[in-house]
Formats: structure tokens, C-alpha cells, sequence
């Protein structure tokens, strides 16, 4: 009887050492894995060639405000932003309080506090950040994409080079065919305003800053089936009062400043009362953050919906 509760002892003590083996070999190919997965890079080609990035980054610094509304896009959200030290505008940006580190200002964001997040991957926009790249680039692999004075179609591009930066091409590939299902369905609540002319434009004290074909917002709204009153290859045209009453647009669309703006000067002039947009009530005052900043697929379709909204006087 001993010699069998030997042998059944000894038998369940083999079995135990066998499976912290098992164990150990699995832990170890998970740990194998992950450490492949490190090492490995994925070549982004971007605004300024071509750059390795590692293979499905986790900590992302973005430098526009564009880039933010891309990885919300894509389920992600960066561990640094550069905020303009406005946290209330991330917020608004994508719709609720997320933990993240600021890194200055989108013009000058801060090196040091960029090292110290140690990233995985950083994105930068050209336009504004071409001079520092290198400086950038020394801290984490970088990709510069055009977000400032940006098309629409440019900013598209540039979501889709991201969602490759970060190895979510299947999920840009699905949340574009939703963003394309959510335009068409705006377009046709707006059939019965398809083709007026419409003028977006940044309202300052001493300026009226048109946004053209060329812009952002004036070709998302030509996509919903208007027609931009400026017709340009610049993005941006400034404009008075005579020049503006020359185009005599259908609807106007302003982003205003704070506090005093030109328009104020110019609602005494009859130039201005003989607007067409005037006459017919069709002078919007809208979100300047979200209609000229933000910039995406998530803020675009916001700027689909405000427009329908301005437009039918609908509820979204």
C-alpha cells in the first residue's frame, strides 16, 4: 500500500511539474510576442518621406488639434496633446474629460515635456513643425501630415496615414464607409438647398477672411452639395465689404472672434442689408473650434449636422 501512495504521489507531483512547464512556455511566447512586436517597424511614408515606427504604438503625442479627433476615430486617444494650455477645448474636441498630459501650444509645443512622455510615435503637422522634425524625430519616430490649412480630402489622407502609424487600417477602413453612409444621408436633408451658394468666413475686429473652395470647411460644404462662393485655388481670401456684396452669396457662415468685429461696422452699410444672405435670414454665426480647428471625420460630420441644423432649423 505505501509503495502504491508513492507511486501516486510521485505521479501527481510529475504532472504538476508538467504543467508549470506548460505554463512557463506560454508565458514566455507571450512575452516572445510582445517583444516581437516591439522590435518590429512599420514604414509610414508622410509629408517628409518616409519614416519606422513601431509596430502597433500605445504611446502617441499628436501636436493638432486634427490628429486628436483622428485617434478618437480610430478608439485611441494620445497620452500628450498640444492644447494651447486649453483643456476645456480637448474637452469640447471629443466630447468629454480625457487624461492626457499637455505639451504647449500647437505653434511652439515644449521638447522637454515631449521627451519626458517618453512616446512611441510622435505626429506633428508640417506646416507648422517642419523646422523641428529632427528635433522631434531624435525623441520618437515622427510623422509630419498636412492638419493647418488643410482640404478636407487632405485631412481624409491624412487619417488614413495615421490609422497605418498606429495598425488600425481595418477599423479607418470601417469608420470611413460610416463617415460616408452619414455625409450622403446629411446631403439629402439638404436636396432642397443643393447648389446655393454659400460663404464660410473668419470674422475678426479688423478683418473678414473668406474661406474658399481651397478650405476646409468650403469643400466639406460643397461634399454636402452646396456651392462655395469662392471659387480659389488659395484656401483663404480677405475681403471687404464691396467685395463681398460683389459675390452676394446665398448664405454666409461666420466663425467668429471675441468682441469686436468688423461685421458690426459694416451691418449700418446698405451694402450689407442688400445681401442676399441678409435679406433672406440666412447669416449664421457658428463654433469657431469646431468649424475652422478641429478638422476630421468625427468634427466634419458635427459641421454636416450644425449645417443641417442651421439650414432646416432641425434638431440633431
Amino acid at each position: 500500500m505505501k509503495q502504491v501512495k508513492k507511486i501516486r504521489l510521485l505521479s501527481i507531483a510529475t504532472i504538476v511539474a508538467i504543467l508549470f512547464v506548460l505554463a512557463g512556455c506560454g508565458s514566455n511566447q507571450n512575452s516572445s510576442k510582445e517583444n516581437s512586436d516591439n522590435n518590429q517597424k512599420v514604414s509610414v511614408q508622410h509629408e517628409l518621406g518616409k519614416t519606422k515606427v513601431p509596430k502597433n504604438p500605445k504611446k502617441v503625442v499628436v501636436l493638432e488639434l486634427s490628429f486628436v479627433d483622428a485617434l478618437q476615430g480610430l478608439g485611441m486617444k494620445p497620452i500628450g496633446i498640444a492644447d494651447d494650455n486649453k483643456k476645456d477645448m480637448i474637452k469640447k474636441l471629443v466630447g468629454g474629460k480625457i487624461d492626457y498630459t499637455s505639451v504647449g501650444t500647437r505653434q511652439q509645443p515644449n521638447l522637454e515635456v515631449i521627451s519626458s512622455l517618453q512616446p512611441d510615435l510622435i505626429i506633428a503637422d508640417v506646416q507648422r513643425h517642419k523646422a523641428i522634425y529632427k528635433e522631434l524625430n531624435k525623441i520618437a519616430p515622427t510623422i509630419e501630415l498636412k492638419s493647418r490649412e488643410s482640404t478636407y480630402e487632405e485631412n481624409m489622407d491624412s487619417f488614413k496615414t495615421i490609422a497605418k502609424a498606429v495598425g488600425k487600417e481595418k477599423k479607418a477602413e470601417q469608420r470611413l464607409n460610416e463617415h460616408e453612409e452619414t455625409i450622403s444621408k446629411l446631403k439629402n436633408e439638404l436636396k432642397e438647398e443643393s447648389g446655393q451658394t454659400v460663404l464660410p468666413a473668419v470674422v475678426r475686429d479688423t478683418s473678414f477672411q473668406a474661406h474658399t473652395s481651397s478650405s476646409y470647411d468650403g469643400e466639406f460644404l460643397e461634399k454636402l452639395g452646396l456651392k462655395n462662393a469662392v471659387q480659389n485655388k488659395e484656401a483663404y481670401a480677405e475681403m471687404n465689404l464691396e467685395q463681398l456684396s460683389d459675390i452676394n452669396p446665398d448664405i454666409l457662415i461666420l466663425a467668429n472672434n471675441e468682441g469686436k468685429l468688423v461685421t458690426d461696422e459694416w451691418k449700418t452699410n446698405p451694402l450689407w442689408e442688400n445681401l442676399k444672405a441678409v435679406k433672406n435670414d440666412k447669416v449664421f454665426v457658428v463654433d469657431r473650434d469646431l468649424w475652422t480647428r478641429f478638422r476630421g471625420v468625427i468634427s466634419a460630420e458635427a459641421i454636416g449636422k450644425d449645417t443641417v441644423k442651421l439650414l432646416n432649423n432641425k434638431q440633431q
